[in-house]
């Protein structure tokens, strides 16, 4: 997955700027040798702020920059100069962006709209000069005040696709083909397992001029959720989706087992995402006949009901023979607009992307990523020497 334009895992190390220090000096000129004191402050530490920007779909942008510094703070001078400020740096990432601590794990924040700025490191306080310090009792102050330290952090960002509708289902499901089916988008498709390797969006138009968007992930396997197949990789992708489309094979022996085989890895991924609505379809209908399907959808019916799951509809349809997808595309749209689907959404919205990470899972992760192979991140003794160049330009993004 190196060499794919789809990135939605990096780790950079980000530093904000530390405070100038304030100037202790005292006034001595011509006619006027105790001027008293006139050190001026130092000027602010540049800050660190994340950016929604829905003109990046990935973080590809980001996958070798691996240190991101904000510029120091002036020192403060003589006759009250002020230090100059640091300059603040903006990191634009995709919508849908979650930051999590790389050594603990830790939730930090998310950027979920466009424009959306979140500051991630503050820039340190610059130190007041002597100036400030005087007094009716002390009218020559010989002190000022260093600059607030830097603040620092490894930080993972993660891409979680937003997306009206998730495909959840094993390999050759026929989730790539429904999706080419259904809108513009190309996926690639063939006769063997794990096709897709890097999720895919597709918008689908509907009634009205009012479209949707589908959400095409790699195939889940049972396991999933303990790192086997692709694993945890892509399974966060579907945890922003407000409705999961769960795709079975007609062909399968039995359709409700695989049905509950996926319900299961999400369980044990994220319970949270089992009150997301769900819609069953079994794909590849056009090798069933008309009893056939009858006889499943009303043996479908009657397992779902007597585990309490009659409120999921089903679909048969056929992406290939164009069956069945306008009545998927109804009861998808009703789905997406039903008032519980709404209500839970918005109850939702702060507890699915809130967990902290899995520190027992977070270093194969890593080396899945390829995050601690091949990069190597400079120690502080390092910046330092390289801060000690004088024509060093800090990074700005």
């Amino acid at each position: 997955m190196a060499e794919s334009n789809f990135v939605d895992y990096v780790k950079i190390y980000c530093r904000s700027g530390k405070g100038g220090k304030g100037s202790m000096h005292l006034r001595h000129v011509k006619y006027n040798p105790n001027g008293g004191p006139d050190g001026g402050d130092g000027g602010r530490g540049g800050s660190i702020y994340l950016r929604g920007n829905h003109n990046y779909w990935t973080l590809l942008h980001l996958r070798y920059e691996r240190h991101i510094f904000a510029e120091h703070g002036g020192n403060g001078g003589r006759d009250k100069c002020h230090g100059t400020d640091g300059k603040d740096v903006y990191i634009d990432v995709p919508c849908g962006t979650v930051v999590y601590n790389a050594e603990t794990g830790k939730y930090v924040c998310d950027v979920t709209y466009d424009g959306q700025e979140v500051l991630l490191l503050k820039g340190g306080r610059g130190g007041l000069g002597n100036f400030q310090f005087r007094s009716a009792t002390n009218q020559a102050p010989r002190y000022a005040q260093p600059g607030e330290p830097m603040e620092e952090m490894t930080i993972i960002l993660e891409l979680k696709l937003l997306a009206d509708v998730g495909l959840v289902g094993f390999p050759n499901a026929g989730k790539s083909t429904l999706v080419s089916a259904l809108s513009n988008a190309r996926p690639k498709i063939a006769n063997y397992p794990f096709t897709t390797m890097e999720p895919s969006l597709g918008i689908v138009g509907y009634r009205d001029n009012k479209s949707f968007v589908m959400a095409d992930i790699p195939g889940i396997i049972e396991g999933a959720s303990e790192g086997k197949g692709l694993g945890l990789r892509f399974l966060r992708h579907i945890e922003r989706n407000s409705l999961l489309l769960f795709m079975v094979p007609g062909d399968t022996d039995d359709i409700k087992k695989e049905y509950e085989i996926l319900l299961n890895e999400l369980r044990q991924f994220n319970p949270e995402m089992l009150d997301k609505h769900r819609v069953l379809a079994v794909t590849k209908s056009d090798l069933l006949d008309e009893e056939l399907i009858e006889m499943l959808r009303t043996q479908l019916h009657a397992d779902l009901k007597a585990d309490g799951l009659d409120d999921v509809p089903v679909v048969f349809i056929s992406a290939v023979a164009n069956q069945g997808l306008d009545e998927l595309k109804d009861v998808l749209w009703r789905e997406l607009n039903a008032e519980s689907n709404k209500l839970a959404a918005v109850t939702a919205e702060d507890t699915l992307v809130h967990r902290d990470k899995d520190m027992s899972r977070f270093a194969a992760e890593l080396a899945d990523e390829g995050e601690d192979e091949d990069i190597e991140y400079l120690d502080e003794e390092e910046i330092e020497d390289i801060e000690e160049i004088d024509d060093f330009e800090y990074k700005e993004v």
